[in-house]
């Protein structure tokens, strides 16, 4: 998967997601992953658009990852996760096993974020 480093922190990512309304955070169920009202998103209906990485300084715990990912019906959102046993997802393994399925469709960064 490619990175960028052109934003550098996870904050700035964040508040350029909210300020362009792409800033639904898919969270992970056993049911697939949702971002809302209830509905549950299977692999086959997400794509991974841009993936963000975040190294902490000093603190391996600081460690993270960002996918911006879109949804077949067009919502927009991301999935945050720390690396490996920093992971804030309770069920860690079925969180990895659902996120490897989806398709990667890395954009250029000025589709995204065009103003």
């Amino acid at each position: 998967m490619n990175t960028t480093n052109e934003m550098t922190t996870l904050s700035s990512i964040l508040e350029m997601l909210r300020l362009k309304k792409m800033d639904q955070e898919f969270r992970w169920t056993s049911e697939g992953f949702t971002a809302n009202k209830g509905k549950f998103y299977q692999p086959e209906e997400l794509t991974i658009i841009k993936t963000y990485r975040f190294e902490g300084d000093s603190d391996p715990g600081e460690s993270s990852i960002l996918y911006l990912i879109e949804a077949n019906d067009g919502l927009i959102g991301y999935s945050l996760d720390a690396y490996g046993m920093y992971s804030n997802h309770e069920d860690e393994e079925g969180y990895d096993n659902f996120i490897r399925q989806l398709k990667v469709e890395n954009r250029d960064d000025q589709l995204i974020f065009e103003l």
